[in-house]
């Protein structure tokens, strides 16, 4: 196990009252991740008081005060109700000192509305951030200077990221994880948690569409093998056969059911499964193209741009095992 000090320390500021969903993310992401040598991330959970309240009807009582900023890589700050950020966007002196004494080399991450704490004390200046989409009006209002925006799940913008709100953090804290340790380490605690290890932060915040129907007209069976089969030759007509139905049932029973196109989501299982190989093998460009169903390397190279902003070996140099 490495040592306290070799490990990347994670502040996490607890301010009242915290939303008690979004403070749990961090722990549960970093403090989890380990590989052969053991914890990577030594996880301190800070605040101005010994107590803080939160959101849910319990409160904390934390081991850190704001000391643990100082020794702080990485300050993360949840959701919050904290009152001078949230109604009047500004942060009290006590806090602003703390928050001055946090290294040079530290990133900043917001969870939700704790975008609120890194706007107040200017750390979000001139740049795009993410909020709960329920809160970015209020946002936009206290910090005009802010290109807020409510439609993504997290922006990353090098030292300083934020998230929409609650699950959101999830994803931003994976996402985090994943550029510090690779998909092995990122992924591995996701099947802990037991979520998605990825969904890409420029993917809506939520999508307003009824419930799959339940029953024979399901397509969840058609899509099961349709992933398994990726590298075939495989159009829309097909899948309806599949699924004993026409075109024009089938394309509406599997939008109802999972938000898109039958079209968008192949491209999407198919440039997801590239995102793997590239990962977890050393397979060329235009052989990872061809398993993934995309064709060619040029294909491959547009659809990962549109995606996620990378060339192919852009990413596999990114997010590359350890070990593969």
């Amino acid at each position: 196990m490495l040592p306290d000090r070799e490990r990347h320390v994670v502040a996490v500021l607890a301010l009242p009252e915290v939303v008690g969903f979004d403070l749990q993310i961090p722990p549960q992401v970093f403090g989890t991740a380990e590989d052969a040598g053991g914890p990577l991330y030594d996880v301190r959970v800070c605040g101005l008081t010994e107590r803080v309240p939160s959101t849910a009807g319990f409160s904390l009582l934390l081991e850190h005060g704001p000391e643990a900023l100082a020794a702080a890589d990485t300050v993360i700050v949840p959701g919050t109700h904290y009152v001078p950020a949230r109604r009047d966007g500004v942060l009290p002196d006590d806090l602003l000192a703390a928050l001055d004494t946090v290294p040079a080399h530290a990133r900043w991450l917001s969870i939700c509305t704790g975008a609120f704490v890194l706007a107040a004390a200017g750390r979000l200046d001139g740049r795009r951030v993410a909020t709960h989409w329920a809160r970015a009006a209020e946002l936009r209002r206290l910090h005009p200077h802010l290109e807020v925006d409510e439609s993504v799940l997290f922006v990353d913008d090098g030292d300083v990221a934020t998230s929409a709100g609650l699950a959101a953090g999830l994803d931003l804290c994976l996402h985090v994880l994943r550029g510090d340790h690779g998909a092995e380490v990122a992924n591995a605690v996701a099947r802990h948690l037991v979520v998605a290890p990825w969904r890409d932060g420029g993917q809506a915040q939520f999508i307003d569409h009824p419930l799959p129907a339940a029953g024979a007209g399901a397509t969840g069976a058609v899509r099961a093998w349709a992933a398994e089969h990726l590298d075939q030759d495989i159009d829309v007509a097909g899948l309806a056969a599949r699924a004993s139905m026409s075109v024009r049932t089938f394309t509406r029973r599997f939008r109802a059911e999972t938000g898109t196109s039958p079209h968008a989501w192949l491209v999407a299982q198919r440039v997801a499964r590239a995102r793997r190989l590239l990962e977890g093998s050393d397979l060329p460009v235009d052989r990872v193209a061809a398993d993934a169903g995309l064709g060619t390397a040029a294909s491959l190279r547009a659809h990962l741009a549109d995606e996620v902003g990378l060339s192919p070996l852009a990413y596999r140099r990114r997010f590359r095992r350890r070990g593969a």
